[in-house]
Formats: structure tokens, C-alpha cells, sequence
């Protein structure tokens, strides 16, 4: 299973090549969740997302001979974009699996980084199976979006950060709220936090409907979704937990909250108009189960991950009301 010296060890070759993101405080949004709430501000990592963290550090431990032949990976989009960036840092080739619906921005800013992208559709089609295919005939790395222990070291660098960052501000934190889709974040987070914080509490927090960690959690073993379910979260829906992510986090979560789109829509709102901070739906759902009263603080202190910011910028100026000639 996955150790703390294999985060350490990510964040050494992390170093100077990420963005140490802040821990942020807003006292209007302690005040709406009944308690002290900190912000861990990953929309403002390279990519917009945390996802650069795991993918940097799988793409840095690979040999070189390995690394030259290039990598791959399926993704709706955040991973994508943080595999386009860790190649684009090495020089290697990157090729992604997208979904043909996947929000617009976040297939640009893909390709914008120098990856090929090879569309499929959701519905009909295996994305890891194609990008296994890709692998076979090119012999490019795989990068899979969190069943991997190197992703997960990688994305376990918050946990450090994050520590040190409360140490450095004398703030005693008593809980930890995450967005989940496949688990290796809060895996990451979690197996760090269990060495430097371990009287934590981390929760994980999850679409309604694609609350299958909450679930696969109480039950102990790992369950799926509804396939009909749907969620203005796209960057976290997944069928089930990791197989390698769901024993990390069955070992150290206390449990799990599901959120509905109105209440996550809320979180965005609230994070643009009071925080100034632009999050995507999916990296909001920490602070959605503040406000929606999933967890009363009673006056403690919570950490909250905001995991992306990559909005697609329509649907953002249809929300905010902006028009495109007023940009």
C-alpha cells in the first residue's frame, strides 16, 4: 500500500515544478458554514486543476527509455490536461482519450499543451480500453487517471503542503472535506495526513448519485452507480471507487457526504461572488456540504480542497450573466 515516503519522495521531484497552492480564508463563508472554513486553492494549480501534481510525478518516476516512447491516458478532461502539461515539461509525446462531449475548454487547453486527442463516445465506447490499444501498438506509458500508486504519491504532495502550510499559521484544523471521483486524491491526501495530522477527520464529498466512495464506505466494499445518473459535476462522476484507491481510503476516511446541484451551485456562486475564486462545480463540493448542512461545524476548523477551476466559459457567462462583447 501506498507509504509516506513515496509522498515525500513526489514532493522532491515536485519541487519548483508546481505551484505551492495558498491556504486561503474568506470570514463572510465562516460565517455562512457556522465555523472557521480554509480554502486548499488547486484551481489555481498549473492546469486549473491538482491533477498536474499525480501526473508530473508518474511521468518523472518512469525510466527514461520508457518516458521517450510517450504516455497516454483517458480522461474527461483535468487529468487530460495535467498529462499535457507533465509531457509537454519532459518533451514526450502525450495522446489523451476524451469523451466526445467533454467541456470544450478543457479539449482546447489539451491540445493546446501539444497532446493528440482521440475522441470516443461515452456511451458506446471503453475508454481504457482504447487507450490500452494506443499503448500496445505505440508502446506509450499508460497514465491512469488515479488507480496508480505514483498518481496518488503525487496528488498526496496537498497533504505536506498543506500541513506545514497550517504549522506555519499556528491553525489547529480538526476536519478535512475533499471532492472525490476515483479516490486517488483524497487517498493521497489521506495516507499524508495520517502521519503528519492524524487526529484529522477527512471526509470525502460526492454528487448525489455518484455517491458510490460515501457508499462503497459503509458498506465496506466497493459498489457502483446508477448508469442513468447525471450531475453537474463532471469532472467527478465515475462508475466506482478505485480498485487501488477504495482500501487507501476504506483505512483512513471517516465517512462521506453527497451534495445536490443545487447546493454545489450554490458553493460556485458563492466562491466567485464572495472568494473571487473561479471553481469548477466538481472542485466545489467541500464547501456545497458546508452550506447545505451536511456537517454542522459547531466552531471547528474544517480544511476544504477546491480541487479545479476549469469552468467551461459559456456555461460560466451564461451563469454570471456575462456576454461575450463585454470581454
Amino acid at each position: 500500500m501506498l507509504s509516506f515516503d513515496s509522498i515525500a519522495e513526489a514532493c522532491a521531484r515536485l519541487k519548483g515544478r508546481h505551484v505551492v497552492t495558498p491556504l486561503l480564508e474568506y470570514e463572510p463563508l465562516n460565517e455562512m458554514s457556522g465555523g472557521r472554513v480554509l480554502f486548499k486553492a488547486e484551481n489555481l494549480q498549473k492546469t486549473g486543476s491538482f491533477k498536474f501534481r499525480g501526473a508530473f510525478n508518474k511521468i518523472a518516476s518512469l525510466d527514461p527509455a520508457a518516458r521517450r516512447r510517450g504516455v497516454v491516458t483517458y480522461s474527461s478532461g483535468n487529468h487530460a490536461q495535467g498529462v499535457a502539461a507533465a509531457a509537454k515539461a519532459f518533451g514526450v509525446p502525450a495522446t489523451v482519450v476524451m469523451p466526445q462531449d467533454a467541456p470544450a475548454l478543457k479539449r482546447k487547453n489539451t491540445e493546446r499543451l501539444g497532446a493528440t486527442v482521440v475522441l470516443y463516445d461515452r456511451r458506446t465506447g471503453d475508454r481504457k480500453a482504447i487507450a490500452e490499444k494506443i499503448g500496445a501498438e505505440t508502446g506509450a506509458v499508460i497514465v491512469p487517471p488515479y488507480d496508480d500508486e505514483m498518481i496518488i504519491a503525487g496528488q498526496g504532495t496537498i497533504g505536506i503542503e498543506l500541513s506545514r502550510q497550517l504549522d506555519e499559521a499556528s491553525i489547529a484544523a480538526d476536519l478535512l472535506l475533499c471532492p472525490v471521483g476515483g479516490g486517488g486524491l483524497i487517498a493521497g491526501i489521506s495516507t499524508a495526513l495520517r502521519t503528519l495530522m492524524p487526529h484529522m477527520r477527512i471526509y470525502c464529498v460526492e454528487p448525489a448519485g455518484f455517491d458510490d466512495t460515501r457508499r462503497s464506505l459503509e458498506e465496506r466494499r466497493r459498489v457502483a452507480n446508477a448508469p442513468d445518473a447525471s450531475s453537474i459535476c463532471d469532472a467527478i462522476v465515475t462508475a466506482m471507487p478505485g480498485e487501488v484507491t477504495f482500501p487507501i481510503n476504506l483505512a483512513n476516511l471517516a465517512g462521506g457526504f453527497a451534495v445536490g446541484d443545487g447546493d454545489v451551485a450554490r458553493a460556485v456562486d458563492a466562491l466567485f461572488e464572495i472568494a473571487k475564486l473561479v471553481v469548477e462545480p466538481g472542485g466545489a463540493v467541500g464547501l456545497a456540504a458546508l452550506l447545505g448542512r451536511r456537517l454542522e461545524l459547531d466552531g471547528r476548523t474544517a480544511v476544504v480542497v477546491l480541487s479545479g477551476g476549469n469552468v467551461d466559459i459559456a456555461a460560466f457567462r451564461s451563469r454570471f450573466g456575462v456576454k461575450s462583447d463585454m470581454i
